[in-house]
């Protein structure tokens, strides 16, 4: 709970520039998940998502209560397929994944409570599956992180030095 004054904020995607989040390299072709962060407070995080065709986001979970509704395309979450209409609940230190984006792509909308960042859960099982598809990970790109959220956990250590 805060000191400050209950607000009324609207935003509309439009208004809102995408940020590159993740990137990969399938057969040589860059894959993405992108992101417009309409709310981003140490009390939440809203997301408008973008998943580039066939991307895959390692099985994590985040420090915070996280709640997905795919608006539409399909992503494949482990090994249920999860298509436009889906709304997905992820408790607070529970794990999803991998997420491996549809033939067309996916968009998703999402809400963190808290602590957004991510808690990779299975980085071994991510390695494998990227070299089965011939996948190389990307170093994260820059997000406009706030200064008040301690440093990303996502990153890729395969990844690092590696030329985005």
């Amino acid at each position: 709970m805060t000191d400050r004054e209950p607000e009324l904020r609207i935003t509309h995607i439009s208004e809102t520039p995408w940020h590159e989040v993740k990137a990969q390299s399938h057969g040589g072709r860059r894959t993405s998940v992108w992101e417009k962060f309409l709310e981003w407070s140490p009390e939440r995080l809203v997301i408008y998502a973008r998943y580039d065709a066939g991307v895959v986001v390692e099985r994590h979970g985040h420090m915070s209560e996280h709640y997905v509704f795919v608006l539409a395309g399909e992503v494949l979450i482990g090994d249920r397929p999860c298509p436009t209409g889906t709304h997905i609940t992820l408790e607070q230190g529970a794990a999803f994944g991998p997420l491996i984006a549809g033939p067309e792509g996916a968009t998703l909308y999402e809400i963190m409570c808290g602590d957004p960042r991510a808690v990779p859960d299975d980085r071994e099982g991510f390695e494998r599956l990227c070299a089965e598809r011939d996948i190389t990970p990307l170093p994260n790109p820059p997000v406009p992180w706030p200064d008040w959220l301690a440093a990303r956990t996502d990153g890729n250590p395969a990844a690092e030095g590696t030329a985005t």
